[in-house]
């Protein structure tokens, strides 16, 4: 435990205006209401408030919260009153006090009823003075960290509460760190060895690899300085929480997880963000789709930075998190930054959220729901923005993943449900299966006898339950089909590298992967289980690696019969890496088109028109055609700098038509052939960047049908 001294110190170093003889008063007073009390673990009490005051202190908040952390469980635990607490410290620390007293007392692991009621008492505290919260919150994260000197019942009940309701609750107000340790220590009581696998991992993964974020700090501290941006480089490991969760969610094995690493860039202002995205995406390849910029699309609760991940050293993927340091100092504390200090004066930032508009637009949204149900299902939705809650015709809820679609939804129910679904209507209106699902939905699935599940599913589908439905029902209906695909993907990898897919070999690399049999890995391979590079690079490690090559057009798609020929289909124009499906069309053949292609909406009841196709394994060539919507500056030279721009990429362009034509800007249709979907995030990073690209998109033309 801290002296008084120590902690006053600690506030000083960042409010020099610290009223140090309140908190020496708050100190001595709850030092002497606790005096002959232990914890559990057999040290004195008071190690406990003086922890909470060191969290909070940590956070750079005022010194009515620090003095509410020393004072917080005087009135609950001793023979202290409300009215002694105002006399002594005035009103305001006294109805802080009152506050944190009130929520101890919340039972909100409680039956539903009970719960609900709680949960608008919890709230009606954050409306009143959000440090409250605060300080229970610091209080919670303590009581973790000593959580082994409880009874071991008593260990479950409270980290599963943690895990429901306090690690959301600290994520929903911005606080990031808070939530991953919470999770992580309340994990580390219900999973434990779920929690020790990872750590041992990543332990072996240490001693193979070196210390890999020093390595990548170095990295990327050296890119900074050929850049000229004075930055702050920082790097971590995730949590073991963190890591289980992507595991799970992504039904991955932790030697194939990949971004367990996660870095900052700290700089001080907005448009050195840029310049280090830009700096970071020329270095290493960047990884489409894992790209977001909260700067420009804040969160509710202020945060701001730019997310990206990249292939850094060794072909190892690092998350890297660019923002600046007044973004840093909401990402760290949320809401809290309303009340921090910073360099020795209150905090004028103009990225903190105003914490009583922030409570006063949740609060508003929840106080509508009048019955416990209802206010308990508001609060669901608001609370746990990782998870979405949506109902049945029958007003029941149905809490998946966020990202899940209606099939989801359908398996969620009953695997018989996924498995016959024909359409989905969400809110009264006929939608496709791709549809992502949204926080307080009705969702109605419509079914029909003699329906199965399709592969296309698979990409459509976010959750381990109905994938692993999808798959066995797969297998079970369409073996031979499956084992057919599987055996066509097979040799044309095969042949790519110059071998021949025998029955030894498929043989032994089913067995290499633990697999009964090859009918077993053909069937894997033809339901995208497994791909046909792994099992390459499995049994030729040297030849799979190597760039063979490239794929000639006329064969890029696997998958079609020997008479089939195919098409791009122009309303979305699919290049190789993305999901694709073939519909095939009278007097066209086949039309390759991407998974999620709208257009796909009208053909969904005629599964017999569908067909399984797989872009080849190999490099293609750039022939593939997509369009980018542009919008550039209207000045001398900027068309033939974007056009240069496209062709230092090794991308050509077939067609160029100007849309709209103002006297400050031009828009634009431009048509490039690419190799792939990588070689077009390339191009789409290159342009972005440029200084006279006003806007860039994909374009999709959904008026071009078949």
């Amino acid at each position: 435990m801290i002296g008084v001294e120590d902690l006053i110190d600690r506030v000083r170093g960042y409010n020099p205006s610290t009223d140090e003889t309140l908190l020496r008063a708050a100190y001595d007073y709850g030092g002497l209401m606790h005096a002959g009390q232990l914890r559990h673990s057999g040290d004195p009490y008071f190690i406990h408030p003086v922890a909470v005051a060191e969290i909070l202190a940590g956070m750079n908040l005022d010194d009515q919260t620090i003095v509410t952390a020393l004072l917080h469980d005087t009135v609950e635990d001793t023979k202290s009153t409300f009215a002694e607490i105002e006399e002594r410290f005035g009103h305001e620390i006294a109805e802080l006090v009152d506050g944190v007293t009130k929520l101890t007392n919340l039972q909100l692991s409680s039956s539903e009823s009970k719960q609900a009621e709680n949960f608008r008492k919890l709230f009606m505290a954050m409306s009143k003075d959000l440090r409250v919260i605060l300080v229970k919150l610091a209080d919670r994260l303590h009581n973790m960290r000593t959580i082994k000197h409880m009874r071991p019942e008593k260990q479950v009940q409270k980290s599963r509460e943690t895990m429901d309701i306090f690690a959301p609750l600290a994520g929903r107000m911005g606080m990031q760190w808070m939530r991953d340790e919470l999770e992580d220590l309340s994990f580390a009581v219900l999973n434990p060895e779920g929690r020790n696998s990872i750590m041992r991992r990543f332990l072996k993964l240490q001693k193979d690899t070196g210390d890999a974020i020093d390595k990548i700090n170095v990295d990327i501290k050296a890119e900074m300085r050929k850049a000229g941006i004075p930055a702050i480089v920082r790097g971590r490991a995730k949590k073991p929480f963190s890591i289980w969760r992507k595991m799970q969610e992504k039904q991955l094995s932790f030697a194939r997880l990949s971004d367990i690493y996660g870095f900052r860039v700290l700089v001080e202002t907005e448009e050195e963000c840029y310049r280090v995205l830009g700096a970071i995406h020329q270095r290493w390849r960047a990884v489409p789709g894992r790209f977001k910029d909260y700067i420009s699309q804040p969160k509710s609760n202020g945060y701001r930075s730019i997310h990206t991940t990249v292939s850094g050293r060794d072909g190892k993927r690092v998350e890297v998190q660019i923002r600046t340091h007044q973004m840093h100092d909401v990402a760290e504390s949320g809401v809290a930054a309303h009340w921090s200090y910073r360099e020795g004066v209150r905090a004028e930032n103009p990225f903190a959220v105003d914490p009583t508009q922030w409570v006063a637009t949740l609060t508003e949204r929840l106080s509508k729901s009048e019955s416990h149900d209802d206010f308990l299902e508001a609060v669901k939705l608001e609370m746990y923005a990782d998870q979405v809650f949506c109902f049945t015709p029958k007003g029941e809820v149905v809490k998946l993943p966020r990202g899940a679609t209606p099939l989801d939804f359908a398996y969620a129910i009953h695997t018989r449900i996924g498995d016959s679904c024909v359409g989905a209507k969400i809110d009264h209106m006929r939608v496709p299966l791709w549809t992502r699902v949204r926080n307080g939905q009705h969702i109605e699935i419509m079914t029909a006898e003699g329906q199965k599940p399709q592969a296309t599913w698979l990409d459509i589908v976010i959750t381990g339950r109905a994938k692993t439905a999808i798959r066995r029902s797969l297998r079970e209906e369409d073996r031979e089909r499956l084992v057919k695909l599987g055996g066509e993907l097979a040799r044309v990898a095969f042949d790519h590298v110059g071998k021949r897919a025998s029955d030894k070999a498929l043989s032994t690399a089913a067995k290499q992967l633990g697999l009964p049999d090859a009918q077993e890995l053909l069937a894997q391979l033809g339901s995208a289980e497994i791909s046909a590079r792994e099992v390459v690079e499995l049994l030729y490690p040297k030849l799979g690696a190597q760039k063979g090559d490239e794929i000639d057009a006329a064969r890029a798609v696997v998958g079609l019969a020997k008479d089939q020929r195919f098409e791009q289909a122009q309303c979305c124009q699919p290049v190789p890496g993305e999901r694709i499906v073939g519909i095939s069309y009278r007097g066209k053949g086949v039309l390759i088109h991407t998974i999620d292609c709208p257009v796909l909406e009208e053909v969904q009841n005629e599964p017999e028109r569908w067909q399984d196709l797989h872009w080849h394994s190999g490099p293609h060539r750039a022939v593939h055609m997509i369009s980018l919507d542009l919008t550039i500056s209207n000045d001398a030279g900027v068309l033939g700098r974007i056009c240069t721009l496209i062709g230092e990429q090794r991308a050509n362009i077939s067609d160029l038509q100007f849309v709209d034509r103002k006297p400050d800007f031009y828009r634009l249709i431009v048509a490039v052939e690419l190799r792939d979907v990588e070689h077009l995030h390339a191009v789409m990073l290159a342009l972005e960047a440029d200084s006279d690209v006003a806007s860039i998109a994909r374009y999709r033309d959904q008026g071009k049908k078949p």
